[in-house]
């Protein structure tokens, strides 16, 4: 059949979901969310030309990876922020996220303990403010924003640009080189 078209398939390129739409990756209600960020802002604000929590992301990672942790974590941070989120309205009739430092700080020091890894507090909240304040260090001093601002200081630790993607691609900044991936000895 001479004259006839061969028609081809055009090529597709997959397209991954979150590339066009955002991501609703909240596991967290909006209330434990909104308390979740005031707890970030509060035990790591911007210092010395390092980010806060809240420029790291950290209270988005946060609400992610609770999302996907053993359902004893979860059951912490819920009841957690519920409880300083009431404590708040009790104590000054605001919700938590409206608190002020001095407001703020009498509803954490006392609960804020050294502990040691191994020997965690024993009371339920206690361990909830001393874990979210762990966590939100770490998730901050891990994050894309504090690599770049070790950098920008001219600090070249071992763990530079090593860090947590942002779970909302439109959270990530498009200036982010790679680095090949460095071999370990043995």
């Amino acid at each position: 059949m001479s004259g006839l078209l061969e028609v081809k398939p055009l090529p597709m390129t997959p397209l991954v979901a979150d590339a066009i739409a955002r991501t609703n990756a909240s596991f967290l209600s909006q209330q434990q969310v909104a308390t979740l960020r005031r707890l970030c802002e509060i035990f790591l604000p911007p210092l010395k030309g390092y980010p806060g929590a809240i420029d790291a992301g950290a209270p988005e990672f946060l609400d992610f990876l609770i999302g996907v942790s053993p359902a004893e974590t979860q059951h912490l941070y819920q009841s957690g922020l519920d409880r300083l989120h009431a404590e708040a309205r009790q104590h000054f009739s605001v919700p938590f996220a409206a608190v002020d430092p001095s407001q703020a700080d009498q509803l954490l020091r006392p609960w804020l303990q050294t502990w040691m890894n191994d020997h965690p507090p024993t009371d339920a909240y206690a361990r909830f403010i001393n874990l979210a304040h762990s966590d939100i260090r770490t998730a901050t001093i891990n994050s894309q924003a504090w690599s770049e601002a070790a950098k920008a200081a001219g600090k070249t630790p071992a763990d530079v640009g090593l860090y947590w993607f942002p779970i909302d691609p439109d959270l990530r900044q498009q200036s982010v080189p790679t680095q090949p991936a460095r071999k370990r000895s043995a």
